[in-house]
């Protein structure tokens, strides 16, 4: 009998969001839940890129894409955010989730 380690070998590659990165994004959702902007959201993982997707309603497309992906040309970690009317690349997570807090107030105008 063997046993199945949770940690399989295929996805010790892939790029994953931090502890860190991921209480900062978990922070803005839940900001932008209790104005009643957004229901649902998703994660995806997978060898140079990682996402995370919001939802206005749960069987809706996304509302915003947040990307962190790594650019194998340049060997640096950059972060997109990606929305409806919107497509911006940011060096740091700060800058991204800054310019997304700004999109919520202004959603609520």
């Amino acid at each position: 009998m063997s046993l199945v380690s949770s940690s399989s070998s295929s996805n010790n590659h892939n790029l994953y969001f931090s502890k860190n990165e991921l209480s900062k994004i978990l922070k803005l959702y839940s900001k932008g839940v209790s104005l009643g902007q957004w229901k649902d959201y998703a994660i995806d993982f997978k060898k140079n890129d990682a996402f995370f997707y919001i939802f206005k309603h749960t069987l809706a497309s996304p509302e915003c894409v947040l990307n962190k992906s790594l650019e194998k040309r340049k060997r640096r970690i950059f972060y997109n955010l990606k929305s409806k009317d919107q497509n911006n690349k940011f060096e740091n997570l700060d800058l991204l989730l800054s310019s997304l807090n700004r999109k919520i107030f202004k959603l609520l105008d």
